[in-house]
């Protein structure tokens, strides 16, 4: 059964890698794959537009050196222009003059440039302004793909005379490097997305490490190496492991208490098991009335041993439990109104005195009866006419309040006090009773991490003075 759960811990550990890796290197992918697409995007149209400003220069050298003779025709010095790939055929940078007719066509390659060797520029038709520049892209001499920027202008005192004046340059080497540079930036992003993989995964390998760490300490607590969870784990961590060594602790001290409380009630119970044994061994008494008194006392010693294992064991199971409240006033009131009933005949004044603000308890409200049930109906037994019941908030932290219950009887001496709380002890045999209600309580507040003391009482009797743990009053 535990290699198998090992074997599931290892699976969910890498399955747990694998995901975050997955989505991690996805992550990435998507990333570097966006960022390759906008640089690129980036550098075609940054070169596009050094290659148009260029193709600008050269429309504007072309229409500076664009003259008319004597007849309006256009002439162009090709001495003149400074680019010597106007003279070389082919060379991928053409210029040419096409005369326009009123309706928009005309006649091209009136003057081209010798790189057009024996080919024109074939434009379509194009309404354009005066002086306004147009971009095209046609193919041009030997299929090869030209960007095109064309103008028209006037000649000088001829109004129908008008001439489009066309630049071309060859695309192939600007679409060349922009497939160099998209080639070398993919392998470049490629590189780098391999580099950033590696990284997240040594990053998932050491951010994971210490949860395997956990999980061998989990195996050993387990398989009964150890009792809590051991080892150096990073600050992210340690209140999780805190947290579950607490739960640890609590648990091996309710084991603890449970095994205890076995062994005093088993223990507890050997003596009126003893006695009944021996006389149901012994010969049959003459009167039977004997035997049922002493089977009748031995059952009620067996039954108040078993009723206060039990309270210990119900409340040391729901002590610590969170969110736990009960009101302290509706608690007394109901006490005192039962105390009064059933201690009418002696005549008692029972007086209560709490404070304005409402008083909690952190724990049940059965726990709460048991103990201040027990206080008053002591008091009640013992005093002679008056019980006074009182309580306050004590501060600091944890908060804690103060219930005192003292009476008006005889009081218990100092070198009795500490016998009075003994399970069992009573002090005057004549008081009926079990001589369990202070040990019970005592261990009830103990448990709750409260305690009980013994003081005299203003009164003239005992002072019984309870330190309960107090839950604050919700907004």
């Amino acid at each position: 059964m535990n290699r198998g759960a090992n074997r599931g811990g290892l699976h969910w550990s890498r399955s747990l890698r694998f995901r975050l890796l997955a989505v991690t290197v996805a992550g990435l992918t998507v990333a570097v794959v966006l960022a390759g697409l906008v640089l690129s995007g980036l550098f075609r149209e940054h070169v596009q537009r050094q290659f148009e400003a260029a193709l600008v220069q050269q429309l504007d050298q072309v229409t500076a050196r664009l003259e008319f003779d004597a007849q309006g025709q256009p002439v162009i010095a090709a001495q003149s222009l400074s680019d010597p790939r106007w003279l070389k055929p082919y060379s991928g940078l053409y210029w040419q003059v096409d005369a326009m007719a009123p309706d928009g066509r005309g006649r091209a390659g009136v003057l081209r440039s010798r790189s057009l060797w024996d080919t024109s520029l074939t434009l379509q038709v194009d309404a354009l302004a005066d002086g306004a520049v147009h971009m095209h892209e046609v193919s041009g001499p030997q299929g090869a793909p030209l960007l095109v920027l064309e103008r028209t202008v006037r000649a000088e005192g001829v109004d129908a005379a008008r001439w489009r004046l066309i630049v071309a340059a060859d695309l192939q080497a600007t679409q060349a490097a922009t497939a160099q540079f998209t080639r070398v930036l993919a392998l470049s992003l490629a590189a780098l997305l391999v580099l950033l993989a590696a990284a997240a995964w040594a990053q998932v390998a050491v951010g994971l490490r210490p949860l395997q760490a956990l999980q061998r300490g989990l195996q050993d607590v387990q398989q009964a190496r150890t009792t809590r969870l051991q080892g150096a784990f990073p600050a992210e961590m340690q209140p999780l492991v805190d947290d579950f060594n607490a739960v640890l602790e609590r648990n091996a001290e309710v084991v603890e208490r449970a095994r205890t409380q076995a062994g005093n009630l088993a223990h507890a119970l050997k003596t009126p098991l003893s006695v009944l044994e021996n006389a149901a061994c012994a010969p049959a008494p003459s009167d039977g009335a004997a035997l049922a008194a002493l089977v009748r006392e031995q059952v009620q010693v067996a039954r108040r041993h078993i009723d206060w294992h039990l309270a210990r064991s119900r409340v040391a199971a729901s002590a610590h439990l969170p969110g736990q409240r009960t009101a302290l006033e509706s608690v007394v009131g109901g006490l005192v109104r039962v105390m009064n009933k059933v201690h009418a005949g002696r005549g008692v004044d029972i007086t209560v005195a709490l404070p304005d603000a409402p008083l909690f308890f952190a724990g049940e409200a059965q726990d709460l009866q048991e103990m201040l049930g027990n206080l008053l109906d002591n008091a009640c037994k013992w005093a002679q006419s008056t019980v006074r019941l009182q309580a306050q908030v004590l501060g600091g932290q944890p908060s804690q309040m103060v219930v005192s219950v003292e009476d008006d009887g005889p009081g218990i001496g100092a070198a009795q006090r500490a016998q009075a709380v003994e399970r069992g002890v009573r002090l005057d045999e004549t008081v009926p009773g079990t001589g369990l209600g202070l040990a019970i309580v005592q261990d009830l507040a103990a448990l709750y991490g409260g305690r009980l003391d013994l003081e005299p009482a203003d009164l003239g009797g005992l002072r019984v003075v309870l330190v309960l743990p107090a839950a604050r009053e919700t907004a």
